[in-house]
């Protein structure tokens, strides 16, 4: 039998010791780029005993940068500058800050605006106490939402909507002043919950609840049955009395 026998070469090891210095690099260079795309994040949340820390290596461009042409001729000239409406004034907002806790910040009014300060004279600078938290976390009372006569309020589940909101205009905040949020369907068309409830115990055996709510299929229906022999009625009456039956366009009672 012959024997095989295989003859060491110097320079294999070589080669492959080349190939592994190549993938070494290789996964350096891959990894350094994992961490400075994870190292972009401008908003970073610590915890500490008085609550969660905002902090931030970059300010937000929105939060301070406003346009050279917006329109001040809104904006009062000569008062107070802490008094002033935040779209008037233009702040170095930084997100060094604990949340729900009141904190200073550098502002000044906005070109062709004038204000004083506590000694009456005039200031281009001055400090304003403002609570740490972004706008869309604001008491619904602070802001007012656009309203959609588009949905149905009176369903199961309950239907949403996508909702435009403003910040009023005293109120200061961090970031966006506008956002959008999802509210439930909440509007009316003009009816009464007293007024369906009196027509259907009434007048329901000849469809007048239905008749008034907009839903003339079953007015109809009602009107020609004798309000189906009185088991309609007596259903309706209690249908309408819970809230379950409502305006034929989706709307909530006055």
């Amino acid at each position: 039998m012959a024997t095989v026998c295989q003859i060491w070469r110097p320079d294999r090891g070589r080669c492959l010791k080349s190939y592994g210095i190549i993938a070494v690099l290789f996964m350096d260079l891959m990894l350094q780029c994992v961490n400075g795309s994870l190292s972009t994040t401008n908003v970073e949340t610590h915890y500490t005993r008085d609550g969660p820390l905002i902090t931030s290596p970059v300010v937000p461009a929105a939060a301070s940068v406003f346009p050279a042409d917006e329109d001040t001729s809104k904006c009062p000239s000569g008062g107070l500058c802490h008094r002033l409406p935040a779209d008037c004034i233009q702040c170095d907002y930084h997100l060094k800050c604990t949340y729900g806790k009141p904190t200073l910040f550098t502002c000044r009014p906005k070109k062709g605006v004038h204000c004083i300060g506590e000694s009456g004279q005039q200031q281009t600078n001055f400090s304003l106490n403002i609570t740490c938290q972004f706008c869309w976390q604001l008491d619904p009372s602070q802001y007012r939402c656009t309203n959609s006569t588009n949905c149905m309020t009176v369903s199961c589940p309950r239907k949403r909507y996508n909702a435009t909101c403003d910040v009023l205009d005293h109120v200061h905040c961090l970031g966006r002043r506008r956002f959008l949020k999802r509210l439930f369907c909440n509007w009316t068309g003009g009816y009464k919950w007293s007024t369906a409830l009196a027509l259907s115990i009434t007048l329901g055996g000849f469809g007048a609840d239905r008749f008034y709510l907009g839903q003339w299929r079953e007015g109809l229906g009602k009107l020609f049955s004798f309000g189906g022999l009185g088991i309609w009625t007596l259903i309706d009456v209690l249908l309408i009395g819970v809230g379950y039956v409502g305006p034929a366009d989706g709307s909530l009672y006055i």
